[in-house]
Protein backbone atom coordinates (compact mmCIF):
# COMPACT_ATOMS: atom_id res chain seq x y z
CA UNK A 1 0.00 0.00 0.00
CA UNK A 2 3.01 2.70 1.09
CA UNK A 3 4.54 1.98 -1.96
CA UNK A 4 1.34 2.66 -4.14
CA UNK A 5 0.95 5.47 -2.49
CA UNK A 6 4.85 6.63 -3.02
CA UNK A 7 4.04 6.11 -6.93
CA UNK A 8 0.79 8.31 -6.79
CA UNK A 9 3.42 11.01 -5.13
CA UNK A 10 6.15 10.78 -7.82
CA UNK A 11 4.13 10.82 -10.47
CA UNK A 12 1.53 13.75 -9.13
CA UNK A 13 5.12 15.43 -8.70
CA UNK A 14 5.93 15.32 -12.13
CA UNK A 15 3.17 16.02 -13.66
CA UNK A 16 3.66 19.82 -11.57
CA UNK A 17 7.17 19.91 -13.13
CA UNK A 18 6.37 19.61 -16.44
CA UNK A 19 3.71 21.82 -16.62
CA UNK A 20 5.52 24.90 -14.02
CA UNK A 21 6.54 27.59 -16.65
CA UNK A 22 10.59 27.48 -16.67
CA UNK A 23 12.12 30.53 -14.19
CA UNK A 24 14.16 33.04 -15.68
CA UNK A 25 12.89 32.35 -19.31
CA UNK A 26 11.80 35.12 -21.06
CA UNK A 27 7.94 35.17 -21.85
CA UNK A 28 7.53 38.84 -22.37
CA UNK A 29 5.07 39.08 -25.57
CA UNK A 30 4.02 42.42 -25.53
CA UNK A 31 4.28 45.98 -23.40
CA UNK A 32 2.28 49.01 -22.65
CA UNK A 33 2.65 51.84 -24.67
CA UNK A 34 0.94 54.86 -23.57
CA UNK A 35 3.80 56.92 -22.57
CA UNK A 36 5.41 55.56 -25.04
CA UNK A 37 2.55 56.57 -27.78
CA UNK A 38 2.54 59.96 -26.12
CA UNK A 39 5.95 60.98 -27.10
CA UNK A 40 5.11 59.82 -30.94
CA UNK A 41 2.03 62.01 -31.01
CA UNK A 42 4.88 64.56 -29.45
CA UNK A 43 7.92 64.35 -31.40
CA UNK A 44 5.54 63.86 -34.92
CA UNK A 45 5.21 67.88 -34.01
CA UNK A 46 8.67 68.45 -33.83
CA UNK A 47 9.49 66.61 -36.77
CA UNK A 48 6.55 68.47 -38.54
CA UNK A 49 8.35 71.51 -37.21
CA UNK A 50 11.29 70.77 -38.86
CA UNK A 51 9.72 72.09 -42.57
CA UNK A 52 9.11 75.40 -41.60
CA UNK A 53 10.72 76.55 -44.73
CA UNK A 54 9.44 78.79 -47.45
CA UNK A 55 10.35 76.10 -49.94
CA UNK A 56 10.10 72.45 -48.68
CA UNK A 57 12.02 69.89 -50.59
CA UNK A 58 10.74 66.58 -51.36
CA UNK A 59 13.21 63.64 -50.25
CA UNK A 60 15.39 66.04 -47.94
CA UNK A 61 15.85 64.64 -44.65
CA UNK A 62 14.73 67.56 -42.04
CA UNK A 63 16.28 67.47 -38.50
CA UNK A 64 13.67 68.65 -36.28
CA UNK A 65 14.76 70.07 -32.15
CA UNK A 66 13.32 68.70 -29.12
CA UNK A 67 12.53 70.43 -26.04
CA UNK A 68 15.46 70.16 -23.20
CA UNK A 69 13.84 67.57 -21.04
CA UNK A 70 13.88 65.21 -24.22
CA UNK A 71 17.58 66.00 -24.68
CA UNK A 72 19.66 63.02 -26.16
CA UNK A 73 16.38 62.24 -28.53
CA UNK A 74 16.73 63.04 -32.09
CA UNK A 75 13.63 63.67 -34.54
CA UNK A 76 13.56 63.87 -38.06
CA UNK A 77 11.32 64.15 -40.96
CA UNK A 78 11.49 62.97 -44.90
CA UNK A 79 8.65 63.79 -47.11
CA UNK A 80 8.07 61.72 -50.19
CA UNK A 81 5.23 61.33 -52.80
CA UNK A 82 3.76 57.79 -52.66
CA UNK A 83 4.66 56.94 -56.03
CA UNK A 84 8.21 57.63 -55.48
CA UNK A 85 8.71 55.32 -52.32
CA UNK A 86 6.79 52.76 -54.05
CA UNK A 87 8.96 52.60 -57.54
CA UNK A 88 12.40 54.12 -56.23
CA UNK A 89 12.57 53.52 -51.89
CA UNK A 90 14.67 55.63 -50.13
CA UNK A 91 18.60 54.42 -49.67
CA UNK A 92 20.13 55.23 -46.00
CA UNK A 93 17.34 57.53 -44.40
CA UNK A 94 19.46 57.48 -41.44
CA UNK A 95 19.96 54.05 -40.06
CA UNK A 96 17.18 52.51 -42.32
CA UNK A 97 17.41 51.49 -45.92
CA UNK A 98 14.42 51.35 -47.32
CA UNK A 99 13.74 49.44 -50.66
CA UNK A 100 11.43 49.40 -53.54
CA UNK A 101 7.80 47.90 -53.31
CA UNK A 102 6.90 49.59 -49.98
CA UNK A 103 3.13 50.70 -49.91
CA UNK A 104 0.87 52.70 -47.33
CA UNK A 105 -2.61 52.26 -46.45
CA UNK A 106 -4.54 54.52 -46.91
CA UNK A 107 -3.41 55.69 -50.37
CA UNK A 108 -1.83 59.04 -49.66
CA UNK A 109 -0.53 61.54 -52.67
CA UNK A 110 2.74 62.70 -50.35
CA UNK A 111 3.39 61.13 -46.87
CA UNK A 112 6.15 62.29 -44.05
CA UNK A 113 8.31 59.50 -42.84
CA UNK A 114 9.45 60.22 -39.23
CA UNK A 115 12.77 58.88 -37.46
CA UNK A 116 13.21 58.85 -34.11
CA UNK A 117 16.23 58.46 -31.43
CA UNK A 118 15.29 57.70 -28.38
CA UNK A 119 19.08 57.57 -27.39
CA UNK A 120 18.89 57.68 -23.37
CA UNK A 121 15.01 57.15 -23.11
CA UNK A 122 14.85 53.77 -24.51
CA UNK A 123 14.70 51.64 -22.12
CA UNK A 124 12.19 54.69 -20.21
CA UNK A 125 9.91 54.35 -22.82
CA UNK A 126 10.01 50.99 -23.72
CA UNK A 127 11.35 48.79 -20.47
CA UNK A 128 11.97 45.56 -21.54
CA UNK A 129 11.80 42.98 -18.41
CA UNK A 130 14.76 40.79 -18.48
CA UNK A 131 16.72 42.30 -21.03
CA UNK A 132 20.20 45.45 -21.41
CA UNK A 133 19.43 47.79 -24.85
CA UNK A 134 22.79 47.13 -27.33
CA UNK A 135 21.78 50.09 -29.19
CA UNK A 136 19.20 52.86 -28.77
CA UNK A 137 15.62 52.43 -29.64
CA UNK A 138 14.88 53.63 -33.36
CA UNK A 139 11.57 54.22 -35.07
CA UNK A 140 10.19 54.60 -38.36
CA UNK A 141 6.51 56.04 -38.89
CA UNK A 142 4.68 57.19 -41.34
CA UNK A 143 1.92 60.06 -41.74
CA UNK A 144 -0.26 61.88 -43.89
CA UNK A 145 2.15 64.94 -45.48
CA UNK A 146 -1.25 66.96 -46.89
CA UNK A 147 -0.94 69.42 -43.57
CA UNK A 148 2.32 69.82 -42.32
CA UNK A 149 1.29 72.32 -39.39
CA UNK A 150 -1.61 69.56 -38.56
CA UNK A 151 -0.33 67.51 -35.04
CA UNK A 152 -1.76 64.58 -33.40
CA UNK A 153 -2.04 62.45 -36.71
CA UNK A 154 -3.10 59.05 -37.01
CA UNK A 155 0.15 56.72 -38.39
CA UNK A 156 -0.11 55.06 -41.85
CA UNK A 157 0.09 51.52 -41.98
CA UNK A 158 3.40 51.14 -44.25
CA UNK A 159 4.51 47.40 -45.52
CA UNK A 160 7.47 46.19 -47.31
CA UNK A 161 5.98 44.09 -50.17
CA UNK A 162 9.12 42.78 -51.75
CA UNK A 163 13.12 42.96 -49.56
CA UNK A 164 12.51 44.30 -46.01
CA UNK A 165 13.91 47.33 -44.74
CA UNK A 166 16.90 47.08 -43.06
CA UNK A 167 18.02 48.93 -40.24
CA UNK A 168 21.81 49.15 -39.72
CA UNK A 169 22.75 50.40 -35.95
CA UNK A 170 25.84 52.20 -35.81
CA UNK A 171 25.70 52.70 -31.95
CA UNK A 172 25.99 49.25 -30.61
CA UNK A 173 27.94 48.60 -27.24
CA UNK A 174 29.92 45.48 -26.59
CA UNK A 175 28.22 41.91 -26.02
CA UNK A 176 28.82 40.78 -22.53
CA UNK A 177 30.67 37.61 -22.77
CA UNK A 178 28.34 34.30 -22.52
CA UNK A 179 25.22 35.93 -24.40
CA UNK A 180 23.79 36.86 -27.57
CA UNK A 181 22.13 39.75 -29.56
CA UNK A 182 18.61 39.76 -30.55
CA UNK A 183 17.27 41.83 -32.20
CA UNK A 184 13.85 42.88 -31.47
CA UNK A 185 10.97 45.02 -32.94
CA UNK A 186 7.65 46.77 -30.98
CA UNK A 187 5.22 47.34 -32.94
CA UNK A 188 2.57 50.19 -32.57
CA UNK A 189 0.09 48.22 -29.86
CA UNK A 190 3.40 47.07 -27.62
CA UNK A 191 3.82 43.44 -29.38
CA UNK A 192 7.38 42.21 -29.79
CA UNK A 193 8.95 40.15 -32.07
CA UNK A 194 12.59 38.81 -31.65
CA UNK A 195 14.86 37.48 -34.35
CA UNK A 196 18.72 37.15 -35.06
CA UNK A 197 20.83 39.81 -35.65
CA UNK A 198 22.35 39.59 -39.27
CA UNK A 199 26.08 41.18 -40.34
CA UNK A 200 27.36 44.47 -39.28
CA UNK A 201 24.63 45.01 -36.41
CA UNK A 202 21.81 44.88 -39.15
CA UNK A 203 17.83 43.69 -38.35
CA UNK A 204 15.27 43.65 -40.85
CA UNK A 205 11.08 44.42 -40.95
CA UNK A 206 8.16 44.44 -42.72
CA UNK A 207 6.64 46.89 -41.06
CA UNK A 208 7.10 50.31 -39.21
CA UNK A 209 7.74 50.36 -35.56
CA UNK A 210 10.57 51.00 -33.13
CA UNK A 211 13.53 48.68 -33.23
CA UNK A 212 16.68 47.87 -31.20
CA UNK A 213 19.26 45.13 -30.53
CA UNK A 214 19.43 43.46 -26.77
CA UNK A 215 20.35 40.60 -24.85
CA UNK A 216 19.37 39.16 -21.85
CA UNK A 217 20.58 40.42 -18.89
CA UNK A 218 20.75 38.88 -15.43
CA UNK A 219 20.38 42.33 -13.16
CA UNK A 220 17.09 43.61 -13.32
CA UNK A 221 15.69 46.29 -15.11
CA UNK A 222 16.01 49.89 -13.73
CA UNK A 223 12.73 51.15 -12.99
CA UNK A 224 11.29 53.77 -15.25
CA UNK A 225 10.00 56.89 -14.33
CA UNK A 226 6.17 56.94 -12.75
CA UNK A 227 4.63 58.41 -15.69
CA UNK A 228 6.46 56.04 -17.97
CA UNK A 229 5.06 52.17 -18.69
CA UNK A 230 6.29 49.29 -16.94
CA UNK A 231 5.77 45.69 -17.13
CA UNK A 232 6.16 44.91 -13.19
CA UNK A 233 2.79 43.82 -13.03
CA UNK A 234 3.86 40.64 -15.17
CA UNK A 235 6.44 40.01 -12.73
CA UNK A 236 4.04 40.14 -10.02
CA UNK A 237 1.62 37.99 -11.82
CA UNK A 238 4.62 34.89 -12.44
CA UNK A 239 5.30 35.31 -8.57
CA UNK A 240 1.84 34.64 -7.89
CA UNK A 241 1.63 32.15 -10.78
CA UNK A 242 4.14 30.18 -8.57
CA UNK A 243 3.03 30.25 -5.30
CA UNK A 244 -0.16 29.10 -6.54
CA UNK A 245 1.76 26.18 -7.98
CA UNK A 246 3.46 25.25 -4.75
CA UNK A 247 0.31 25.67 -2.90
CA UNK A 248 -1.43 23.02 -4.86
CA UNK A 249 1.89 21.03 -4.84
CA UNK A 250 1.72 20.99 -0.78
CA UNK A 251 -1.85 20.40 -0.87
CA UNK A 252 -2.01 17.25 -2.95
CA UNK A 253 0.63 15.53 -1.27
CA UNK A 254 -1.56 16.17 1.72
CA UNK A 255 -4.34 14.65 0.94
CA UNK A 256 -2.60 12.00 -0.60
CA UNK A 257 -0.98 11.59 2.49
CA UNK A 258 -4.21 11.89 4.40
CA UNK A 259 -5.98 9.17 2.28
CA UNK A 260 -3.24 6.97 3.16
CA UNK A 261 -3.69 7.30 6.98
CA UNK A 262 -7.41 6.47 5.90
CA UNK A 263 -6.74 3.60 4.37
CA UNK A 264 -4.62 2.20 7.29
CA UNK A 265 -7.05 2.83 9.95
CA UNK A 266 -9.69 1.22 7.85
CA UNK A 267 -7.59 -1.82 7.35
CA UNK A 268 -7.22 -2.05 11.19
CA UNK A 269 -10.38 -1.20 12.13
CA UNK A 270 -11.23 -4.00 9.45
CA UNK A 271 -9.30 -6.37 11.29
CA UNK A 272 -10.39 -5.38 14.72
CA UNK A 273 -14.07 -5.90 13.95
CA UNK A 274 -13.20 -9.51 12.61
CA UNK A 275 -11.51 -10.55 16.05
CA UNK A 276 -14.76 -9.59 17.89
CA UNK A 277 -16.63 -11.25 16.09
CA UNK A 278 -14.95 -14.49 16.54
CA UNK A 279 -14.55 -13.78 20.11
CA UNK A 280 -18.70 -13.36 20.28
CA UNK A 281 -18.91 -16.35 18.61
CA UNK A 282 -16.81 -18.56 21.10
CA UNK A 283 -19.01 -16.70 24.06
CA UNK A 284 -22.19 -18.03 22.51
CA UNK A 285 -21.55 -21.65 21.25
CA UNK A 286 -19.40 -24.43 23.33
CA UNK A 287 -17.33 -23.29 25.80
CA UNK A 288 -13.45 -24.18 24.44
CA UNK A 289 -10.05 -24.16 25.57
CA UNK A 290 -8.01 -21.32 25.40
CA UNK A 291 -4.50 -22.10 24.26
CA UNK A 292 -2.03 -19.52 23.41
CA UNK A 293 -0.11 -19.17 19.84
CA UNK A 294 2.73 -16.68 20.21
CA UNK A 295 1.45 -13.25 21.10
CA UNK A 296 -1.79 -14.02 20.55
CA UNK A 297 -4.73 -16.41 22.51
CA UNK A 298 -6.91 -18.80 20.42
CA UNK A 299 -10.30 -20.88 20.89
CA UNK A 300 -8.66 -24.70 20.80
CA UNK A 301 -10.84 -28.17 21.48
CA UNK A 302 -10.07 -30.43 24.23
CA UNK A 303 -9.03 -33.73 22.81
CA UNK A 304 -11.20 -36.59 23.19
CA UNK A 305 -10.57 -40.14 22.24
CA UNK A 306 -13.70 -42.54 21.34
CA UNK A 307 -13.83 -45.39 23.45
CA UNK A 308 -13.69 -48.68 22.12
CA UNK A 309 -17.10 -50.82 21.99
CA UNK A 310 -17.19 -54.70 21.83
CA UNK A 311 -19.29 -55.90 19.23
CA UNK A 312 -20.57 -58.46 21.60
CA UNK A 313 -21.90 -56.11 23.84
CA UNK A 314 -24.62 -55.59 21.64
CA UNK A 315 -25.73 -59.01 20.87
CA UNK A 316 -29.28 -60.11 22.62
Amino acid sequence: MMRLLGSLTMLHLIMWLFWLPRLGSSQLTEISTGAARALDALLQDYAYRAFDSPRIRTGVIYDGNVPSNLTGIKVSGLRLRSGSLRNRGFAMYKEFDIPVGVVEQPFVERLVLVYQNLGNFSSTYYNLSGYMYLAPVLGLLAYDASNLAATNLPELDINASGQPISIRFSDVKPLPIGSSPKCVSIDLQGSLNFSNVLSDNTCTTFQQGHFSIVTESIAPAPSPPTESPTIHHNGKKNKSKVWIIVGSIVGGLLLMFLLGLLIVCASKYKQKKKMQQMERATEVGESLQMTKVGSTKAPAATVTRTQPTLETEYRP
